[in-house]
């Protein structure tokens, strides 16, 4: 872990405090609890400024808890769409100094050993809260796990902890957030260990349980009302259901992709046109308006028109019209710039598309009956599964925001085969998609950064033998006797690499007066100092040599690795990383 900044470094008593946190893991968990309470506190604070700046800019009620569930709205007030465009632009100018994307916490996990730029959070949240606040089609959920675990990185930070407590704590803080939002300790735990963290541990299990509890509690005691679905299931449902909903789990994660896959091609669209960044959310403000004028279920996150259209028993071309609007807004939203995640529209559409799983189904002829509303809540976990991934945060979400027992185990079944799906056929959440669209080889929120930490240049063996090509081999021979080396790097007249020679070959039957560089191998495949070690492993298994030159830009040797050294030292750090999240 890099060194903390001289202003956030400790003394005296704090400096104590620091030492015995990092060393005790019930310390670990005190701090746990308290990242919860802060981001039980952050997320009722984001959720009444966004749903304050919608009730007050498209007029709602006292009454009415969600732009998305208003049957209608005033054509006037549809112009607070590009409103909210040239708002996020003025943000997007006045937050972003660099040309880089902000760290969020999956991100951060999975790459800079749970360190989240203070900067960045603020960045996501105030973006995402302008996003959702002006009515744009996405949820809040990237600010809620932004800010929880941009708080705990930050408290982790200044504590010092190792980077397999920081990334626990967290996961624990976007955990704690996501439950409060939702009033779903369970969820929020599950939340950070299938999705921020990456895997479970038995020393996780504590200090993620007691950050959502706490976070749960603090949102409950302030009075923030949590996200519910007013839903449950109306039977007990038969043994032959789990087959059906399985199909329906099936049918959801293509769904799934295809959104996925249509986000990213609004994006790149909207890229190759090479429009100015804040000139991208106006224009999609612009272009969310007649969308919303045809419906209005198609706006913000979507939690009350889940709830409107289960309660309003719709007909099928209904759903299909408002599936539809619902997903060419979010394309658009997330197209153009607004800031933003699909985890809460993923809901939406999922349980959209249960009801018209449920209503196609039932025009079959002698099939048995389905339940829209059991269709509706086992599509909106499949669905969220397959966008977002976690099979149990999705199922215990359903469990803990409905209370109903009877669906959950269907639920749990479609959620596994939309999940088994997405990652044979797609391998990747929206959330790692969208960094593999940048360039990231990151599939979850395993911790893989150690291995762009532990590169080329900190594994390789400095100053290697090395000699010029144009000398003989009989030179060789008198500079490096059978035994003394294996290998011996070749350098041109500029100093730069030229291949390299096994000292075997120069003893076998050669010409003495034979330049050594006719034995040399490997002229083209080296390695940069700045690799990885998996890049490292990558090209010793393409080239299929024992050794290969480190060489810098300009070509020139700056040191030596063995493959076999190289699988040594994976096989070590492997281990270490193991220890560490089983706490050993």
């Amino acid at each position: 872990m890099t060194a903390i900044p001289r202003h956030l470094r400790p003394h005296g008593l704090l400096a104590l405090t620091r030492r015995q946190v990092r060393s005790s893991e019930t310390s670990l968990i005190g701090l746990a609890i308290i990242v919860g309470i802060g981001a039980g506190l952050s997320a009722a604070a984001l959720g009444f400024v966004a749903h304050g700046l919608q009730h007050i800019l498209f007029g709602l009620q006292p009454g009415e808890l969600h732009l998305s569930a208003i049957p209608r709205l005033d054509p006037v007030r549809l112009l607070v769409l590009p409103v909210g465009g040239v708002v996020l632009a003025l943000t997007i100018i006045a937050t972003t100094r660099a040309r880089r994307t902000a760290v969020d916490v999956v991100e951060a996990n999975a790459l800079h050993g749970g360190r989240v730029p203070a900067r960045d959070t603020g960045a996501v949240a105030a973006q995402t809260v302008v996003s959702n606040g002006f009515g744009a089609s996405v949820g809040l959920e990237a600010a809620y796990a932004q800010v929880g675990g941009g708080l705990a990185s930050l408290v982790g930070q200044w504590f010092n902890l190792r980077r397999a407590d920081l990334r626990t704590l967290v996961g624990a803080g976007s955990g704690a957030a996501l439950g409060a939002a939702f009033g779903a300790p369970m969820t929020g735990a599950f939340y950070a260990f299938e999705i921020v963290i990456g895997a479970y541990s038995p020393v996780g299990i504590a200090p993620v349980a007691a950050a959502a509890l706490s976070a749960v509690v603090t949102a409950r005691t302030i009075g923030m009302q949590p996200y519910l679905i007013a839903a449950t299931a109306e039977r007990s449902l038969p043994s032959i259901d789990y087959g059906i909903y399985a199909l329906l789990g099936i049918v959801a994660a293509l769904v799934a992709i295809a959104l996925m896959r249509f986000v990213s091609v609004v994006d790149s669209g909207v890229r190759r046109l090479k429009l100015p960044e804040p000139v991208r959310p106006i224009i999609g403000g612009v272009l969310l308006v007649p969308i919303a004028f045809l419906s209005p279920q198609a706006l913000s996150s979507g939690h009350g028109a889940l709830n409107l259209t289960i309660a309003s028993q719709l007909s099928l071309l209904a759903l299909c019209m408002i599936f539809l609007l619902k997903l060419l807004a979010s394309a658009v939203s997330l197209g153009f710039g607004f800031r933003g995640g699909l985890f809460f529209a993923s809901l939406f559409l999922g349980s959209v598309l249960g009801q018209i799983f449920a209503l196609a189904w039932a025009l079959i002829p002698g099939a048995p009956p389905l339940m829209p509303v059991d269709a509706a809540l086992v599509g909106m976990a499949a669905m969220a599964v397959a966008v977002v991934g976690g099979p149990m945060t999705m199922s215990l979400l359903v469990l803990e925001t409905t209370h109903d027992f009877g669906i959950t185990a269907v639920v749990l079944t479609a959620a596994l085969c939309s999940s088994a799906l997405v990652r044979a056929q797609f391998g990747y959440s929206f959330s790692t998609w969208r960094l593999h669209l940048r360039g990231e080889v990151v599939r979850s929120a395993r911790d893989i950064g150690w291995m762009r930490d532990l590169t080329a240049e900190r594994m390789m063996r400095r100053a290697p033998a090395t000699m010029r090509e144009d000398e003989t081999v009989a030179a060789l021979r008198e500079k490096f006797p059978l035994g003394s080396t294996k290998r011996v790097m070749l350098r041109d007249a500029a100093g730069r690499y030229a291949g390299l020679v096994q000292t075997p070959t120069a003893y076998g039957d050669v010409d003495p007066q034979e330049p050594v560089s006719s034995l040399a191998a490997y002229r083209e495949c080296t390695l940069a100092p700045t690799m990885g070690i998996g890049e490292v492993m990558r090209r010793f298994d393409q080239s299929e040599a024992d050794d290969l030159a480190v060489v810098n830009a300009e070509g020139r040797i700056v040191g030596m690795l063995s493959d076999s050294y190289v699988r040594r030292r994976y096989a070590a750090e492997m281990d270490r990383v193991q220890r560490q999240i089983y706490g050993e």
